[in-house]
């Protein structure tokens, strides 16, 4: 990933934390920041009129702030700003093909506007063509938890963007990652044909799933040699499994299925989005 990290800077708070998550994976990955504001989306309370050139005055107030922020945070990162009178859906989406990452922020559990849970971070995510990652307020904007869990739902090239995304943070932030597959129900006790028993101390036969985790994650073990990797099997209904295991992670990183580009977000994204203790990014899967 060589693209900017892009943050939607949406001028109320939900945004704050929003641009520092987004400054310090600019400078973690040494990668430069854009912060991009639609005067066209303001949300209510940003608004002071309903002029065209009060709105700009206001959205170009509120990336100044921003940018001070993030050079504050990080002097030594590369930060531009951009004003656009697009809908904040047609930006962001227009930008996320040249973006490594979009980063936006929400209100919270419950929020039903700004960029989380609202028609924009939706159509946002349904559409970019990079991972979006959002932050909401409450939740630390810094990687402050030692771990960094990744939700392997499948294996082979489906999957190798969200190994990526995660495998390469945990590189540059220095933690720990936790990969997550949840076992199917009819093969939770399906041995792999001629596997050898487990270690000693541990009960049964390798299965399927548990030899499929490990073969998936073998390339990206000796990719990031420095990377401490835990495999995490289990058994259950995938979101509540996925948010068990995040309980006391600093990000979780899943995939979302670009064969569902003209719909909502599944049900386990919508789900962890909703009730995940830490920032979330979403990796369009190949």
């Amino acid at each position: 990933m060589t693209g900017s990290v892009v943050v939607g800077v949406d001028g109320t708070g939900n945004s704050v934390p929003a641009v520092h998550w987004g400054a310090t994976e600019a400078a973690a990955r040494g990668l430069p920041l854009h912060l991009l504001h639609s005067w066209a989306s303001q949300p209510l309370s940003v608004r002071d009129a309903h002029r065209d050139a009060d709105r700009k005055r206001c959205g170009a107030e509120v990336l100044d702030a921003a940018a001070a922020a993030a050079r504050a945070a990080y002097p030594g990162i590369s930060v531009t700003t951009e004003l656009v009178p697009e809908e904040a859906v047609a930006a962001l989406t227009k930008r996320s093909g040249t973006a490594s990452m979009l980063v936006l922020g929400s209100r919270g559990h419950s929020a039903i506007d700004g960029f989380l849970l609202g028609s924009v971070s939706l159509h946002v995510l349904r559409s970019a063509e990079c991972p979006v990652v959002t932050v909401r307020g409450e939740q630390k904007a810094e990687y402050a938890e030692p771990e960094i869990v990744i939700g392997v739902r499948d294996s082979g090239a489906a999957v190798e963007p969200v190994l990526d995304f995660g495998f390469t943070a945990a590189g540059v932030h220095h933690t720990s990652l936790r990969a997550v597959r949840v076992r199917q129900p009819d093969e939770r006790s399906r041995p792999v044909p001629g596997s050898a028993g487990r270690t000693p101390g541990e009960a049964g036969p390798v299965c399927g799933d548990e030899q499929a985790l490990t073969d998936t994650l073998l390339p990206w073990r000796a990719k990031f040699p420095e990377v401490d990797v835990i495999e995490h099997m289990a058994s259950g209904r995938v979101a509540p499994v996925l948010l068990a295991a995040c309980s006391q992670a600093g990000l979780l990183v899943i995939g979302r299925g670009v064969r569902r580009s003209a719909l909502a977000p599944g049900p386990v994204v919508l789900a962890v989005l909703h009730h995940a203790p830490c920032p979330v990014a979403v990796v369009p899967e190949v």
